[in-house]
């Protein structure tokens, strides 16, 4: 397939597009520097340069694909404007590409968010949708639900569109600016390593390669109007993560009273969602795909140390 791919030099992008180019298909990444295009020429795939602002652009390059994945997102937006301006500009790209795909059957992958179910007291599932969020969900990860909304919702104009629901943590040794490289950094500031109330929260976590293999099956198999899990681990307590962090940095663990976690307190912009839970499965997607997590889980990503290079 020839496969138009944004966001391909981000930490997710970097792992898509070279699990594409091993399965044969042909790629093209967008690129909006000279440094941009070089990396994705690097990786293995041809680069159309434009942004994300070009519409039109994007429109042209998605009808001369055979499919597109896309996960990249408006980063410049996020200080200022936080996650709810970065998913106001993203919902007209994806529906950009569905005036182009319309009609087509060809598929659009998007990336997603596994907490957009919310907090269900279970681990969410593919089946969950995503629920709607209003002005009391603004700094958590529900504002983005518009985005998967509105791709799932292709569906019916003949795209097979399907989104791909990433951990709250994606990890490898390619990450430079993940959670956890904030928290990291966070803790070599603060000389602590906090959590949130007890800790008990559940987060999920998946390796950067396990979610590049999911992209590719989703696009090549993955059924119109569907939402998958790249989870491989699906419910570790937040405290068992700080904890991992602070014995790598031999630094002490402390717990940050949870109404003290307000912005901007320990953890930032953050706070809205370190103290929330994210249980989630993955059953659906691995039975329906064929997909199995095949890299270390989080924690034993923690202990191979390249998190850590100066410790």
């Amino acid at each position: 397939m020839r496969v138009f791919v944004t966001g391909g030099t981000g930490h997710s992008g970097s792992h898509i597009i070279p699990e594409l180019v091993a399965a044969g298909h042909e790629v093209t990444g967008l690129a909006r520097s000279d440094t941009a295009a070089a990396a994705v020429s690097a990786l293995g795939a041809k680069v159309r340069r434009g942004d994300l602002e070009d519409l039109d652009g994007l429109k042209e390059a998605a009808a001369d694909s055979d499919g597109v994945i896309h996960v990249a997102h408006r980063q410049d937006l996020l200080p200022t404007g936080g996650l709810a301006a970065v998913a106001a500009a993203e919902l007209p790209i994806v529906l950009a590409y569905g005036e182009a795909l319309a009609g087509t059957g060809k598929p659009l992958v998007a990336a997603g968010s596994i907490g957009s179910p919310g907090n269900l007291g279970r681990p969410a599932t593919e089946d969950d949708p995503a629920l709607p969020s209003g002005a009391e969900h603004r700094g958590t990860l529900r504002v983005r639900n518009v985005v998967e909304s509105a791709v799932l919702g292709l569906a019916e104009r003949g795209v097979r569109s399907s989104v791909v629901r990433i951990a709250t943590i994606a990890h490898s040794t390619t990450d430079r600016g993940g959670f956890l490289v904030r928290l990291i950094a966070l803790a070599k500031e603060k000389g602590f390593v906090g959590y949130p109330g007890d800790g008990a929260n559940l987060w999920n976590a998946v390796h950067a390669r396990d979610l590049a293999s999911l992209f590719r099956l989703a696009l090549e198999k993955g059924q119109a109007g569907r939402s998958w899990h790249a989870v491989g681990d699906g419910a570790i307590p937040f405290r068992e993560i700080a904890e991992a962090i602070g014995s790598r940095l031999g630094l002490p663990v402390v717990s940050v009273p949870v109404d003290e976690l307000v912005v901007p307190g320990h953890f930032g912009f953050l706070a809205n969602i370190v103290t929330r839970s994210y249980p989630a499965a993955n059953l659906i997607t691995r039975r329906t795909l064929g997909w199995e997590p095949a890299q270390p889980g989080l924690l034993a990503d923690l202990d191979n140390g390249h998190y850590f290079p100066a410790v």
